[in-house]
């Protein structure tokens, strides 16, 4: 389970709606183009972290642990805005991308369409 930080700003951490985990979804988006890059999750350290230093971090699900984009591959988001949607339960993240966003080194998480009827 996530930790949750008493270094985010009170008036930040009011409005956000967290689920059972303490984690806010956060949809990252590129800076200029738009393009959708990935989902990710944060909780009020990771958070703090990517407001106080301009470097995406999130939380790892998968290795419970805080997770620097970029870290180890090399794949760095650096923080262009960040927005809080109207019911304070999902983030919007903009970033400068250097390399794939994806774990499998695509661009962009959404890669694979889907047909529509229609």
């Amino acid at each position: 389970m996530a930790v949750v930080s008493s270094k985010l700003d009170p008036e930040v951490a009011n409005r956000l709606r967290r689920n059972e985990a303490g984690l806010v979804p956060v949809i990252v988006q590129e800076h200029g183009t738009g393009e959708v890059l990935m989902l990710a999750w944060m909780d009020d350290e990771a958070l703090h972290r990517t407001l106080t230093t301009g470097r995406a971090t999130y939380w790892s699900r998968s290795r419970n642990e805080y997770w620097l984009k970029g870290e180890t591959s090399g794949h760095v988001q650096h923080v262009k805005s960040m927005a809080i949607d109207c019911d304070g339960d999902t983030l919007l993240l903009t970033v400068e991308q250097t390399g794939g966003a994806c774990h499998t080194g695509n661009h962009t998480c959404f890669y694979t369409p889907l047909e529509v009827a229609g």
